[in-house]
């Protein structure tokens, strides 16, 4: 019995660490539409129209809101580790550009060169009372209605 008992303790000793190494792996994700070099080299300027690019590059993730003959394609790679929040990797943003009649005028990289804005971890501020978990559940005690005991 002793010996099973020290099999199975050196044998969890031996597996803790290839557990923890593959824990703490990034998990990786994509996001939208990560257009390669050669799907943009296929769309020629003043030769495709907006159905063509829908079917070469598929939809677009957004339309400017300004101008709906500007579509923009945006991917992102991320990469995630253990409880912090996302980094990206990668990210790529292209943009086609169309005349009115629906011939592409330019398709080309934007600039991603940005100011990441953090995430907000406050709470949103209600109104009434702020209390505790035990100010909550000891708040109640003696607060209950007595029974009618009318028959």
């Amino acid at each position: 019995m002793h010996t099973q008992i020290t099999r199975v303790f050196f044998a969890f000793i031996a597996l803790f660490p290839a557990l923890l190494v593959t824990a703490c792996a990034p998990m990786e994700a994509q996001h939208g539409n990560m257009l390669q070099d050669y799907q943009m080299q296929e769309i020629k300027a003043g030769v495709h129209t907006r159905s063509d690019v829908l079917q070469l590059l598929g939809s677009p993730t957004t339309v400017s809101t300004f101008n709906p003959d500007v579509w923009y394609y945006i991917g992102q790679n991320t990469e995630k580790r253990g409880i912090l929040d996302d980094q990206v990797t990668e990210e790529r943003i292209v943009e086609v550009k169309f005349d009115p009649e629906g011939v592409v005028t330019s398709i080309a990289d934007v600039d991603t060169n940005r100011v990441d804005v953090p995430y907000a971890r406050d709470k949103t501020p209600t109104h009434g009372n702020d209390l505790t978990f035990t100010q909550q559940l000891l708040g109640n005690m003696g607060r209950f209605n007595a029974q009618d005991k009318k028959k």
